[in-house]
């Protein structure tokens, strides 16, 4: 799923070897790191995080430039192809590739690996593959499906599987013109990581100078920060509202300060229509929870941070549609007080949250001589969506490891910055 707003800019520059153990880092000037320094077949891409979570690739013969949002919560990649409804969007135009090939609709492709889409593909009127995919903001993509050569700096992929996409609409219009499409990264079959066949992935994101690293293949950086691991939760019989080839983790509790909220695992559990997983998503910014572990969560914070904070008492403002805990800060406070630290505790590992990772600055509103600062966990029923979600601005300063063979994530509390100079990726 795509919720937009803040992700983060990936420049992706590296070689695929099979058998040889050699990453090409290339951030400003290439850096060859020596054969053995690392497990096999490891790729590692720095990146800067600004306004989307973008990689940058070539697609078709001859190449075309495109820059696709890179999203653990959706499955099909797609580009948009001669979109004539923004004359500033960057397209990719599949006429003037000469490896293009649009899948057919009885092609296995069309009619046995699209069974985890949303809405199960169908036939155009040119008895092609056609796909409607839809996302939690309200946006949505429509178009064929189609085969073509992807060049990931002179490496060629070949037969890879997208949506070549003739419309597409998107909340936030501005950052969506920036960006050709997006690069599903979830546990489907049609995703690119599955296409790949990569055994994980890992991520880091700096919450100090917006700045990150991206891995493909096994990372084994347990020099680094030992990583305590989480199952991905699997069921084997479809239900109508879990997603089954999410990144989903079974949540647990919910911890303030040292205190655990008094809320039954049972809270936490999706329910006999699958209701209430728990999923982690880089597509999403925030993190949103369900009903009675949002309410315990924001009454508990708002009791925290009385006498600290002054709660904006605005009825008729939400943020985003879903956060409606929000305070009033002077504009002239350059320094946010000292909140309590909200944990996250899963089956086997922890996420923490602290800081200014709690509160989020909402840029143009202002009351008075106060800036808005919103609480950045949400209400997924005010979003409307029935599942408790772990967005990116909570996995800031997280080894993020996706451990695809094992089915398994792994997550430790690092310095991002710090562990992309150790690696030796600089900027």
């Amino acid at each position: 799923m795509i919720l937009l707003v803040l992700f983060f800019l990936i420049r992706i520059q590296l070689h695929f070897h099979s058998s040889i153990a050699q990453i090409l880092i290339l951030p400003l000037k290439s850096q060859l790191i020596p054969s053995g320094s690392f497990s096999k077949s490891l790729n590692k891409l720095p990146f800067q995080h600004n306004v989307t979570l973008t990689v940058s690739l070539a697609v078709g013969s001859p190449p075309q430039n495109v820059t696709m949002v890179l999203d653990t919560g959706s499955e099909l990649s797609w580009l948009h192809c001669n979109d004539t409804t923004r004359i500033s969007q960057p397209v990719f135009h599949p006429t003037q590739s000469s490896s293009y090939s649009p899948v057919i609709c009885s092609s296995p492709i069309c009619t046995t690996r699209t069974r985890d889409f949303s809405v199960p593909a169908s036939c155009d009127s040119n008895n092609l593959c056609h796909a409607v995919l839809s996302y939690a903001d309200a946006s949505s993509s429509e178009g064929n499906l189609a085969i073509d050569t992807f060049n990931i700096v002179g490496s060629e992929i070949n037969g890879t599987i997208f949506g070549c996409m003739d419309s597409g609409f998107s909340s936030n219009t501005n950052e969506d013109a920036k960006t050709t499409g997006l690069m599903g990264m979830n546990r489907g079959s049609l995703s690119f990581v599955s296409q790949m066949g990569f055994p994980k992935f890992s991520y880091c994101i700096s919450g100090y100078d917006f700045t990150g690293l991206l891995l493909f293949g096994d990372s084994n950086f347990t020099w680094l920060a030992p990583l305590n691991y989480t199952p991905l939760i699997q069921i084997s019989t479809p239900l109508p509202y879990f997603d089954r080839v999410a990144y989903t983790v079974q949540l647990e509790g919910i911890r303030v300060g040292d205190r655990l909220l008094p809320l039954p695992k049972s809270v936490f559990e999706p329910d006999h229509t699958g209701a209430g997983q728990t999923m982690v998503d880089s597509g999403t910014q925030f993190t949103f929870l369900l009903g009675p572990a949002y309410t315990a969560l924001r009454n508990e914070f708002l009791n925290r941070t009385t006498g600290v904070l002054r709660v904006l008492e605005d009825p008729n403002f939400v943020f985003q549609g879903a956060m409606d805990l929000c305070y009033r800060v002077p504009l002239n406070q350059t320094v946010l007080p000292l909140l309590p630290t909200v944990s996250l505790v899963f089956q086997g590992a922890e996420m923490t949250v602290s800081g200014d990772r709690l509160l989020y600055r909402v840029w143009g509103e202002v009351r008075g001589n106060d800036s808005v600062y919103c609480f950045t966990f949400g209400s997924s029923e005010l979003l409307g969506i029935e599942a408790y979600v772990i967005g990116h601005h909570h996995q800031q300063n997280v080894w993020m490891e996706f451990d695809l063979e094992k089915s398994r994530i792994g997550l430790a509390q690092v310095r991002c910055d710090l562990a992309r100079e150790r690696i030796g990726v600089f900027h």
